[in-house]
């Protein structure tokens, strides 16, 4: 059963580290407030939250479990009222979306 968990904790924290690498190319490509939004909202939270669940499977039970789920759980509710907080500011602060070549006619 040990083996187990280890193999899913190992996924769990690979799948997490490429979701955030992802993440982190979404900032660096995208041209504007909106769409880097769009690319870090769901896999910034995600990848995160499979660090995090990662880690509580390899520390079991143990006093760090408790620090690892209250940061699971903040993660899981300011992620996303941070990027719709942004995003609304980015719209009542008038910003107007990218648009491509052929989008602007």
């Amino acid at each position: 059963m040990g083996f187990v968990i280890e193999v899913i904790s190992a996924m769990l924290l690979v799948i997490g580290s490429v979701a955030v690498l992802v993440s982190g190319i979404g900032i660096i490509r995208m041209p504007d407030v909106f769409t880097r939004l769009h690319a870090v909202g769901i896999t910034d939270t995600v990848g995160a939250a499979a660090v995090l669940l990662g880690l509580l499977l390899r520390y079991g039970w143990d006093p760090v479990m408790i620090k690892i789920l209250f940061l699971l759980a903040l993660l899981l509710v300011l992620n996303p009222s941070a990027s719709h907080a942004l995003g609304r500011a980015a719209v009542h602060g008038a910003r107007r979306p990218w648009l491509s070549d052929g989008d602007q006619g």
